[in-house]
């Protein structure tokens, strides 16, 4: 299982890329894996204010739908938009072209309150 380090980490399964003054958020390998085949993504707060940990979209599997929970507080930029399409992608490259939303940080420096790599990896128990 992959737990790349370059990222940060939330107890709910999120991840978090900061990029300058933005970031990109998407859900764990982990987690996809849970949650089996992915089969819509369902996030409507394209252009709003979201806190810390507050649910921002769904994500719907065959079996289950999961909130997504915000890893720092800001204001999601841009949904992806090959979900609508390709929600399958979120299962197929979790780190690369399944993430979620693009958010501005209110303040990045809230990821100091994230894991890393090595603290998710045994919050999963791998």
């Amino acid at each position: 299982m992959n737990f790349p380090a370059d990222l940060k980490y939330t107890k709910d399964h999120e991840w978090i890329r900061l990029e300058g003054g933005e970031a990109v958020v998407g859900i764990t390998e982990f987690a996809q894996s849970e949650l089996g085949d992915i089969v819509f993504v369902d996030i409507g707060t394209e252009g709003q204010e979201v806190d810390q940990h507050a649910v921002f979209g769904t994500v719907e599997a065959v079996k289950t739908v999961s909130d997504l929970f915000m890893p720092l507080k800001g204001t999601v930029l841009a949904v992806n938009p090959a979900l609508a399409d390709d929600p399958a992608s979120v299962n197929k490259d979790p780190y690369g072209a399944g993430w979620l939303v693009r958010i501005k940080p209110t303040d990045p420096a809230e990821a100091a309150s994230l894991m890393s790599a090595d603290e998710y990896r045994a919050h999963v128990g791998h």
